[in-house]
């Protein structure tokens, strides 16, 4: 499985919030949103603030994708 935060991008899209002022507000490490914005893992203590903040539930921001196994096999 791995992890995708595109909804994330759709909230702060529809609540007008750059990802610079997420980061700012939340004092967000810029290596954490870099690994947000790759669909890395980040710490869950990260997306529970996150959620406080933009007063959502976690599987508002954030959806478990399973992984295509013909898709490792081209490699």
């Amino acid at each position: 499985m791995d992890i995708s935060y595109k909804k994330l991008w759709i909230v702060l899209i529809e609540k007008d919030i750059t990802p610079a002022n997420l980061r700012r507000d939340l004092n967000i490490a810029t290596g954490t949103m870099t690994k947000l914005r790759r669909n890395e893992e980040v710490a869950l203590s990260v997306l529970l603030r996150i959620c406080e903040y933009l007063n959502c539930n976690i599987g508002d921001i954030c959806d478990a994708v399973k992984i295509d196994n013909n898709e490792l096999n081209k490699g």
